[in-house]
């Protein structure tokens, strides 16, 4: 047995010496290869949302006419008066790519995802599940009753459903969920988001590390709206990349927005 064993290890050991000097040659080899086919249409690809040049695909839903503006290859949102720009066409499955940066210190403001795309009367906001941000500044601007600071949970992509939403919190603070560790960058710093979105859950990565996440959402189709309120804010690198559908009832999917 003991003679089976060793000539069983020298072969493992002769193969791998094999394959490593065989490694260089395949990838010279692999240099003469054709190239690789184009990838198939059906493989999900990232598609700009924003163009770099003008609004196109996007829809002014209750701000004014020079809220949202191109300067530079940035979209930016002068953040008065408070409202929502929604995407032309709805969303079920999908991961969001999106940058922001915040231009005054405690600056508010937010991406709907699964949103119902529209405003109700005595209303400044739609329906949807919101993903904040805030710049660093704002839980000391806006103090509780006993003039400490307010939870930094506020200030680092919390995420939560707005105008009656429901959903459940994965890290709970009340009905919202907040991020497990703080890594937002202050006023006049761009903030990566990567949003990742299916079947009822979004989950948040800040800056290169996923620290959030909210299941069970009411929605789970509808409208992406970014949101003008109060301050200055910049985006770029708007990206989407759609995923399969799940299965969705109607109760689910918001109702669709016909074209004016």
């Amino acid at each position: 047995m003991r003679n089976v064993t060793l000539r069983l290890s020298c072969r493992l050991v002769l193969f791998v010496l094999v394959g490593l000097i065989a490694l260089p040659i395949s990838a010279s080899n692999a240099a003469e290869d054709p190239p690789a086919s184009p990838a198939s249409a059906d493989v999900p690809q990232f598609v700009d949302l924003f163009n770099g040049r003008d609004l196109t695909g996007w829809v002014n839903v209750n701000t004014a006419q020079d809220t949202w503006t191109v300067k530079d290859g940035l979209l930016v949102c002068s953040g008065l008066p408070i409202g929502v720009m929604r995407s032309e066409k709805q969303y079920e499955n999908f991961v969001l790519h999106i940058e922001w940066r915040h231009m005054q210190a405690g600056g508010n403001s937010g991406v709907f995802v699964w949103s119902e795309g529209f405003v109700p009367p005595g209303r400044s906001l739609p329906k949807g599940m919101e993903v904040q941000m805030l710049e660093l500044d704002w839980v000391n601007q806006h103090r509780t009753k006993d003039g400490e600071p307010q939870h930094i949970g506020y200030i680092s992509g919390e995420l939560f459903g707005a105008g009656g939403l429901t959903a459940t919190p994965d890290n709970p603070r009340g009905s919202r969920s907040m991020s497990q560790e703080l890594r937002c960058k202050g006023r006049g710093e761009w903030n990566v988001y990567d949003v990742v979105c299916v079947d009822g859950t979004v989950k948040l990565a800040i800056n290169g590390k996923f620290v959030n996440s909210i299941r069970d959402s009411a929605v789970r189709k509808g409208y992406l709206c970014l949101e003008s309120e109060g301050s200055e804010i910049h985006f770029r690198n708007i990206r989407i990349l759609e995923l399969p559908p799940g299965i969705t009832t109607p109760e689910q999917v918001a109702k669709v927005i016909l074209a004016d």
